[in-house]
């Protein structure tokens, strides 16, 4: 198709739907003399939804239009942007992307000869792109990248160098996948005017810039991995998909904030072949069939109320199962499921009202999480663990067995914590150590003493051991459980009278090989390094 159309045709193809375009004199110019080469990165951390319809159908358009398409999977990035994913599961991950990513492709029905996936850490780890990341910090302000980062790396009040790096690695992205041309969403656009301004202080080119509008959730608002509601997984039944398109936002005349219609617009009539027509079906009594050859149409309809939310509903149900499908198969194999299991591990189930202190909790039906982060009343994601260094050790004025330990727990915090290792360690011992810290513990008093969290100890039958962090470990740098994304949004302080402490606390235990585990998931690092004791089949208080 692509060798038959003019360059002004292949331009309608490539910028067609795009809220904005930078450099458009320079895509003329490109696609005079030969096709563009393009690419679309994608952190590769929370489950792709049908929200990645949209930059997937620009995609569809590029290859349709002959362009060479590269896909990044920014596994870097997606480490780096407040450390979402551990190393552990990022392999796993960047695989599932790029299986569902082919499937949807497949299911707009373009080919993918033009097509190739390529892995950040592939090359964003060279000699070269690393002299290039500190050639471009010598020329970049700490104003400009937090800037740039702004829309896209996750904000908090004392961040992190590595979001601060982000950007300017998304800027050498370009000239080390030799494109003429990035494409994501508006929520870019600072990042790309960075691009813009620095990479020719490096002697590199600067590029063309295509940018998707971003479409409300199903709920109104983002579509986010993180929010249930808001949307629908690629590999969701068609009995889920009607379920949450019924409880989908769809105000009657709303046309700005209805993700339901930019879907459509966005998606739906892009796949569509020539002579096809969204088709709202209806029963004679309620006026028949509506068939909207262009959106426009569809869009005016339900802006007048002439077009009921509910027969919208029942319309988008059809086009997405209809999407849906081709994936749904060619997910439904051994070999893909385990895949998704790797990559989002399955659900694992909490008994309610499990009492402290007992073994391990027997499968129920009610208050589950699962191991990609789901919430559950009293699991792993609540707890914000992180790496500590005692910097002071001194006796507790009021009781011998106990002492008090100043612990650095990053970003210039220190935390007063009350422990009894006093009693398996001296008091010079335990200075300089680093320990694992439970940070959001409520305070509370100790023997007089104000207590502002715990360091994690294994406890033996005769003796007590500090969990050991790995090595190369920093102060401040988070703890998880593996699987569980509590990076985000941990309790702010552990409910006491709940005792969610105290339950979770029961799970908490040592392998055989001394591997500190919740049930059977690892305490990790961010980078995948796993806390130990030399103390194995031990609980951890």
């Amino acid at each position: 198709m692509a060798s038959t159309l003019t360059p002004e045709e292949k331009e309608h193809l490539i910028t067609r739907n795009l809220q904005e375009v930078l450099g458009q004199d320079n895509l003329r110019a490109v696609l005079k003399e030969r096709d563009l080469k393009i690419y679309w990165g994608t952190a590769t951390t929370g489950k792709p939804h049908i929200a990645y319809f949209v930059p997937m159908s620009k995609v569809a358009d590029f290859l349709k239009a002959g362009c060479e398409v590269t896909i990044l999977f920014a596994d870097l990035h997606a480490y780096l942007d407040n450390m979402k994913a551990p190393w552990s599961l990022l392999k796993e991950r960047t695989k599932y992307y790029e299986a569902v990513i082919k499937a949807m492709l497949t299911s707009l029905g373009v080919p993918l000869d033009k097509l190739k996936f390529v892995c950040g850490t592939d090359y964003q780890l060279s000699k070269e792109y690393t002299l290039d990341v500190y050639r471009l910090s010598s020329v970049v302000t700490q104003h400009d990248a937090k800037k740039a980062g702004a829309e896209v790396v996750k904000q908090v009040e004392h961040p992190l160098m590595s979001g601060i790096l982000y950007p300017g690695l998304q800027a050498l992205d370009e000239e080390y996948l030799k494109v003429d041309a990035q494409f994501g969403g508006v929520d870019q656009r600072k990042i790309f005017t960075f691009a813009e301004k620095y990479l020719p202080q490096l002697g590199y080119a600067k590029r063309i810039h295509l940018m998707n509008p971003m479409i409300p959730g199903l709920a109104g608002g983002k579509m986010s991995s993180s929010e249930e509601d808001s949307k629908i997984d690629l590999l969701d039944s068609a009995a889920k998909v009607k379920s949450k398109i019924k409880k989908a936002f769809c105000e009657p005349g709303n046309i700005e904030d209805n993700g339901l219609l930019k879907f459509v617009k966005h998606v739906v009539y892009p796949m569509f072949k020539e002579g096809e027509a969204f088709t709202v079906h209806r029963k004679p009594d309620f006026g028949g069939d509506l068939v909207f050859a262009e959106y426009e149409q569809l869009e005016a309809c339900f802006a007048a109320q002439e077009l009921h939310p509910g027969d919208l509903k029942a319309a988008v149900e059809v086009y997405i199962n209809r999407l849906l499908e081709p994936i749904r198969k060619s997910f439904d194999t051994d070999y893909y499921r385990e895949l998704t299991e790797r990559a989002y591990p399955a659900p694992v189930k909490v008994q309610a009202g499990k009492q402290a202190g007992g073994g391990k909790a027997q499968p129920a039906a009610a208050a589950g999480t699962n191991a990609a982060g789901a919430v559950g009343e009293n699991t792993p994601d609540k707890l914000e663990l992180k790496v500590g260094q005692i910097m002071d050790a001194v006796k507790h004025p009021d009781a011998d067995s106990l002492c008090v330990l100043t612990v650095d727990i990053g970003g210039g915090e220190r935390k007063a914590i009350v422990s009894n290792l006093m009693a398996h360690y001296t008091l010079e011992q335990l200075r300089d150590r680093f320990v694992v810290v439970l940070t959001n513990m409520k305070a509370s008093k100790i023997r007089g003493v104000e207590s502002e969290g715990l360091v994690l100890y294994a406890a033996g039958a005769e003796k007590c051991e500090a969990l050991a962090v790995p090595e190369g470990s920093k102060v401040g740098e988070r703890i998880i459980v593996e699987g569980f994304d509590n990076t985000g949004n941990p309790v702010p302080a552990l409910n006491p009278k709940k005792k969610v402490w105290d339950k979770i606390q029961a799970e908490l235990h040592t392998g055989t090989d001394g591997q500190a585990l919740w049930k059977e998931f690892s305490l990790m690092t961010l980078n995948g390094d796993r806390v130990t004791s030399t103390l194995a089949g031990c609980s951890i208080k």
